[in-house]
């Protein structure tokens, strides 16, 4: 049993790490730039991106199950290896084609990983907290510092990526493909959490888990529409960047050194959001997670040159905040049957919905220019976040109430 509470321990640090090699995307930073270069326009850039998007729809939910059903472990190292070969791929990348077809397997590899990751985590530190072994930061906590490792994976990447340019945007490509396996060397290390085996059939599966997300506590619906829209507006505005430094005449040196100090700030964040809900209040973390990218999104329009990309900021803090805030509350309300999938079911949703506005976006972009077009973003999301986390809200104090007037009565 110790040498099992051990590999579980060594769970935390590898899944960590992983974490950090998997956003450790040094070709992100600069993959506007690199596919323009092939003569690519802004449309096809987001068609690119949503034939990811597609993909990681269609395999999402049938690899959150799979995690779910035969092992979170299997799932991440099939994923990580699809993630290398497709990073591989890119040695040979030169035309639209080449780019979907490696969006496509990258697709596949992410959408075994996602969820799976999160779920074998989360799963970890509960087993051992439930047996009174030392783990990492908590359940709750470990999820926020997952978050904060992958958005420092990705600012140390767009370092990189500035250093690499200084020879070529080629020398970016080689080690992308390089450090594109180290997920899988790392993640031989993992162990799986030990669970009872599935005494139900895949029909009854479904009906739980859907019982969970649409017949169980309602703020755990709510939960999901939060992650759905501020997952989507963050592609939107991570999609939008890169054009945006273009438009107001930033280097292309710089886009590496903008991209690791707007990851940071994801970081940064995701780190210290739950201390600020602990001294503010989840109404106020709620208020800012909203108000903060209408901010940013109107500065950045409004603002000129250097000024407006430093209104990006704001941006950055609300994903952190947004992302830490709501993955924690939803994985804390799943039962650890489901997690990966119920995650799975998450990226579905936001992947879904950027399939079907995401090339709208790049339409935008070549048709209205990036002004009007994140104009028109503040003038769509800003109403869309009230409509979600006015009624979230309300249904957070429920639940709170609730447990107020249980724990009372049991006392």
């Amino acid at each position: 049993m110790r040498t099992v509470n051990r590999s579980l321990q060594n769970n935390i640090r590898i899944i960590y790490v992983m974490g950090f090699f998997h956003a450790f995307m040094v070709v992100v930073p600069v993959f506007v730039p690199l596919l323009q270069g092939y003569g690519l326009s802004m449309s096809q850039v987001l068609q690119t991106q949503a034939i990811f998007a597609l993909t990681t729809a269609l395999f999402e939910v049938p690899s959150g199950y799979i995690a779910d059903l035969w092992g979170r472990r299997p799932a991440i190292l099939l994923g990580s290896v699809l993630n290398g070969i497709g990073f591989f791929s890119l040695f040979w990348a030169d035309s639209f084609v080449d780019f979907l077809v490696y969006e496509a397997i990258l697709g596949v590899g992410f959408s075994l990983i996602s969820g799976a990751d999160l779920a074998l985590l989360y799963d970890t530190e509960v087993y051992l907290a439930e047996r009174g072994e030392p783990g990492g930061a908590g359940a709750g906590k470990s999820l926020s510092r997952l978050i904060s490792v992958e958005a420092g994976a990705a600012g140390v990447a767009g370092i990189v990526a500035s250093l690499m340019l200084l020879w070529s945007m080629e020398a970016v490509v080689i080690l992308q493909a390089v450090v594109g396996f180290a997920p899988l060397i790392l993640g031989l290390g993992l162990v799986e959490v030990p669970r009872p085996a599935a005494r139900t059939g895949h029909r009854d599966n479904a009906r739980r888990i859907l019982e969970v997300l649409l017949f169980g506590k309602p703020v755990v619906l709510w939960t999901v529409f939060a992650i759905c829209l501020f997952g989507l507006l963050g592609l939107y505005v991570f999609w939008s960047y890169q054009k945006y430094w273009e438009f107001q005449g930033v280097p292309l040196n710089y886009f590496g050194y903008i991209w690791a100090a707007f990851a940071l700030t994801v970081s940064l964040a995701a780190r210290y959001t739950s201390a600020l809900e602990q001294r503010v209040g989840t109404r106020v973390v709620l208020c800012l997670i909203a108000g903060l990218p209408v901010l940013g999104l109107l500065g950045m329009a409004l603002g000129p040159g250097w000024i407006g990309v430093m209104f990006g900021f704001a941006n950055q803090v609300s994903r952190g905040m947004s992302m830490s805030q709501f993955y924690e509350a939803l994985n804390r309300r799943v039962p650890g049957d489901f997690r990966a999938t119920v995650n799975s079911l998450v990226s579905l949703g936001i992947r879904a919905a950027f399939i079907a506005t995401g090339p709208l976006l790049g339409i935008a972009l070549d048709s209205l220019g990036i002004q009007d077009t994140l104009l028109l973003m503040v003038a769509v999301f800003g109403p869309l976040m009230a409509v979600v986390l006015v009624p979230l809200l309300g249904r957070i104090h429920r639940v709170r109430r609730t447990d107020r007037l249980w724990a009372s009565t049991v006392g």
